[in-house]
Parts: C-alpha cells; structure tokens; sequence
C-alpha cells in the first residue's frame, strides 16, 4: 500500500492572482511639477554629515569557561561464558568448548563463515595496503620554514600564596605528565600559610592537577626514575630526601632522617645506572654530595665533600647547585657550585682526594645549569651570571664558545635531545631563548617572550618538541617548538663535531702561548730579582752612594735647565723673524701704489 500525504489550503490564503501577460509598458500616473512649491523653499546653508549604513556595533571581552575534561579507565575481563563456568579453571573450559565444538549450529556457522574468511585472507595475501612505493626516491628538502614556538598550555600554582617553581621532570614513558616542584627560596617572605604540596600535571588537563604530592618540607628539586615511571625522587628544603611511588598516594613511602641528610636545601637530585633502578645522588650547598638508596634512606651509601683543597674540611667545601651525570660514564660525574667553579670527579677513585679530578672555572656567579651534550659527551654545557659556556674536557683554562653577555641574568639551560646544536636558555626577563650554535653563535636563533615575571627552571621533552619552563610565580607554561629546531638536520653531528674540534685545537693553542708567555715572565722577574740582590750586595760605604745620587740628581737638573734654555731661546728668535717679515710687508705696501 503506496502511503500518500496530502496538503489542504483555502483559496482565500492565497493572496491576489497573478495575472502575466506580454504587452508594451503603459502610463499609470503622471505629476507635473507645481511651481508655487517653489515659493515656500528656504534654502539653508551647505552643511556637510556622514551617514553610514550599518548598524552601530560595540566590543567587549569575554572569557569562556574552561572545558574540564575527566580520564576514566575500563578493566576489560573475559566474558561470554556461561555462570556455572569459571573462566579461570581450565578443565571447565575445555570441557565446555569441546562440547559447543560438536553441535552442529556450530559447525555450519564456521562453514558458511570459513569461505567468507577465506576470500579476506586470499585478498589480504594479493594487496600489500602498507607497501611504499616511492621509498628508493631521494627525500626532496623542505622548505626551511622561520624557526618559531606556541604556547599549549599553562600549569599554574593552584595556591593562593604563588610559590616559584623550582624543579621540572617529564614522565620518561611518552612524556604525557610533568611533575613540578614548587618552593620559596627567598627565606625572608615564607610564611606558615605558604603550602608544601607540588603536583603531577596531565599534559592534556591544565585545569586541576592529576596528583599532589605531600613533602614534609618543600621540594626544591624532583626526577623521575627513568626505568620506572612511577617511582620520583625530591629534594627538600630542610635537606631531606623523600621518595613517592604514585601507586601508594600522596604521602612519600620513605623520607631520609634529618642528622644524616643535607644542611641546606638540596638543590639537584638525579637518579644512577644502576642494576636495581633505586640509586640517586644529590647536591646541596652545604658542600657535600651525598649517594643513596631509595629503599633505605635512613642514612646515605657514600659522601664526598666539595673540598678543592682535596683535603675533605667541610668548612673549605664549595656549594653544589647543580648536578651532571652520563649513563655512557658511571663513574664520573660533575658538579656546578655557588663559586662558578665546575668540579669533575671520579666516583671510583681509591682515595678521597683523588674523587676531585680538575676544575673548570669561568662564571662569575653560581653555575645554575649543567649538562652533557648528549650526542657529545666530552662537550658540555653550564650557565652561571649572564653567559652560557660550552667547554670541552681536555680545556681547563677556559671554554671553547660562549654567549655574549645578555641584560638579564641567566637561570636553567639544556641541550636539544634530537638536535646536537640546540641548547635552550631561560632569563630573569621572563625570555626563553633558543641557540642553534650552526646557524649563528652570536645571537639566539629564536628569542620568545613566556611572561613577564622570572623563569627559574627549564626541562625538555624526550622528542625534543615540547619544552615546559617554570616561573617566579607558579607557573608552567608548555611550548611547542617547530619542526626545524626540533627534527635532526643532514650532516649536523658531523658539522658540529667539526666545529667542537676546531674550536678545541684553537684554545689549545691559545693556552699553550699563555703558558709561554707566563714561563717567559716569570724568568725575567726572577732575572730582575737577581740583579736587585747582586746590586744590594755591592761593597761600596754609604758615602758614595750619598755623592753618587747628589751628583745624578744635579746632572738631571742642569740638563733640564738647559733644555728650557734652548727651548726659549729658540722661540725669541722666531718671534723677531716674524716681525722683520712684517715690517717688510709694509714697507712694499707703501712704495707701490697699485696695491
């Protein structure tokens, strides 16, 4: 039955009919101009008004509310099976699959399934839908786009009282969460209303954090343990060590005894290569780095005291504010102090005083940043005052490339994990800078403007494309940078290898001339000292040398007198040769009268 619908209307809804027609036009209405009108027009001065036809609009700010989103999980079990069956007993599981197998529904569904199967895999087998056919061509260069970053998000203190963020680490499986340490180094402005808390951050949700984490005492410094992601490790503000496993809450599952931890807060913590995954180091300004193992922390494995005397007076140490260890060097690692001294050491050594290898000197205020190159190991980069250094180890005299001396005081760095000639630096201006020491040395690649208060702390993911910077006021702001600062280039290691070996020889060669040069100096100073002392041991009485001087004194006297002699003498004479001349001049002047 065919199902029709059907629309009434009255034919007085309708309106007038429209009658067309094609016909010539007509004259409905014709009006003549009346020129009594005119009598009663008063004409008005011109005046001039703009009209503008639109309708008058006004601009307001609006903020729109943040959409919060919420993560929810789903176990998946195994199911279909019927309730007197426990999944889990195998013998009732093979016992019921042997007796579905024989029935025979069964047996013709996989019949009529198993062609259709077929045809799927036979189709499958004829078409490789993943084959690349254009693979054997050579890549055609992209074009080199202006390097550039955005801001994705901002992470900020949920506190009422803002707390600088002083730590950053990335979660070490795909970096989705960013833990963060917040904690007021300025002693003076804490206050007991000021929280201890820091967070765990989703990347995906800058509303609220994913986890707090509850240190009895501020952290100033936090890792992950990059070989197992829930697991973190922090540094205090009192000099304790506390470590979290996020499975287990908040609270840290154990936190280092107060008379065996550090003094002043401990400003750098990082984990070890190690085969349990539970060693950490860390360095504090009360001059000591001490070794650890997280499942005791009651009292630290091992201690070395920052002595560069060698002689282990903790009262001689030098502050440690930054730590550098290479999983490729277990044994070595380094250390930046308060000094802008870098101290190379040796965990091995046999004695204590050889754990001090050499230092590197060349900051003018405490060495804030630190850190191997990772494709470089040899090469590192520090950043103390208002320059970044890169040094080589085989130069103790001074760097081998440096930054110019920027107007705001620089306060984190760190190298590009993909890009062996990118470093990243963070000033008191609020300013991240970007350097690809390839392309130019003397100023950054890419300078962006964060905010306007402080940044303090500067962490990089593992793909090298975002990179979170921490601010004065609480605040993490993600960024992400654009491929070409973020993508290796062709033959960068070898350029930069290049450049890092030239640059080496070059200061090689510079310190072995100022070698030289203070050998030479020392030579003549001790050649003049010689000459004072055989002068001194002279046997001539106090007499002569009396006359001796009387009569050089009075010999430079007469031949000073009489060099101002000559020289007045001589400017007399000159002054008469200009008046004869001038006389002369007169005297021609007067007997020719055409002049």
């Amino acid at each position: 039955m065919e199902i029709v619908h059907v629309y009434t209307k009255l034919r007085s809804e309708f309106g007038r009919e429209c009658l067309f027609s094609d016909r010539p036009a007509e004259l409905l209405v014709d009006v003549p101009p009346d020129p009594s009108l005119a009598l009663q027009f008063i004409q008005r001065s011109h005046r001039d008004q703009a009209v503008q036809a639109c309708r008058d609009m006004s601009e307001h700010q609006v903020n729109t509310e943040r959409f919060e989103s919420d993560s929810c999980g789903i176990n998946h079990v195994e199911g279909g099976w019927p309730k007197d069956i426990n999944p889990q007993e195998m013998e009732q599981t093979i016992r019921f699959r042997k007796k579905v197998e024989k029935d025979e529904s069964y047996i013709n569904s996989i019949l009529q399934l198993g062609s259709a199967m077929e045809h799927c895999i036979r189709q499958n087998n004829a078409v490789d839908i993943y084959q690349e056919y254009f693979e054997d061509e050579e890549e055609v260069e992209e074009s080199q786009e202006p390097p550039s970053a955005k801001t994705i998000s901002i992470f900020r203190d949920p506190n009422e009282l803002k707390r600088t963020v002083t730590g950053l680490s990335w979660h070490p499986d795909g970096g989705r969460k960013l833990a963060a340490a917040y904690s007021c180094l300025e002693f003076q402005k804490t206050s007991r209303e000021t929280s201890l808390d820091s967070y765990i951050w989703d990347v995906e949700n800058p509303n609220r954090p994913e986890m707090t984490l509850k240190p009895a005492s501020p952290l100033v410094c936090l890792d992950y343990n990059p070989k197992d992601s829930h697991t973190l490790v922090g540094g205090c503000y009192n000099g304790q060590i506390a470590y979290w496993d996020t499975r287990r809450g908040s609270q840290p599952v154990e936190v280092s005894s107060v008379e065996h931890s550090h003094r002043d807060p401990v400003y750098k913590i990082i984990w070890l290569q190690s085969k349990t995954g539970t060693d950490a180091f860390s360095a504090s300004t009360d001059g000591q780095v001490l070794w650890w193992d997280v499942r005791r922390l009651s009292e630290p494995t091992e201690c070395l005291v920052l002595d560069p005397s060698r002689e282990g007076h903790l009262d001689r140490a030098l502050g440690g504010v930054s730590l550098e260890f290479e999983s490729t060097m277990p044994t070595k690692f380094m250390v930046g102090t308060e000094q802008g001294v870098v101290l190379s050491c040796n965990r091995k050594a046999k004695t204590p005083a050889e754990k001090i290898v050499c230092t590197y000197d060349g900051h003018h205020g405490p060495v804030y940043a630190l850190q191997r190159n990772p494709f470089f190991p040899k090469n590192f980069l520090t950043v103390g005052d208002w320059t970044a250094r890169i040094w080589s180890e085989d130069i103790k005299e001074s760097s081998i490339m440096w930054t110019r001396y920027q107007m705001s005081y620089l306060t984190d760095a760190c190298w590009s994990p993909v890009r062996p000639a990118v470093f990243f630096t963070v000033k008191m201006d609020g300013v991240l800078d970007i350097w690809d020491i390839l392309f130019k040395q003397n100023d950054p690649t890419l300078s962006l403007k964060v905010c306007d208060e402080a940044l303090y702390s500067l962490r990089l993911q593992d793909n090298g494309r975002l990179v979170a910077c921490g601010s004065q006021q609480g605040g993490a702001t993600l960024l992400e940078i654009c491929s070409g600062l973020s993508t290796l280039q062709k033959n960068e290691k070898s350029l930069l290898a290049a450049m890092f070996e030239r640059e080496t020889k070059r200061e090689k060669i510079l310190e072995a001339r100022q070698r030289e040069l203070r050998l030479k100096e020392r030579s003549r100073s001790e050649q003049s000292r010689e000459e004072d002392t055989g002068r001194d041991d002279g046997d001539d009485p106090p007499d002569q040398l009396i006359s001796r001087a009387e009569t050089d004194f009075y010999s430079v006297v007469e031949t000073e007198t009489r060099r101002r002699r000559d020289r007045e003498e001589q400017s007399n004479r000159e002054k008469d040769v200009c008046e004869e001349k001038e006389v002369k001049d007169e005297e021609t002047s007067e007997t020719d009268p055409s002049q």
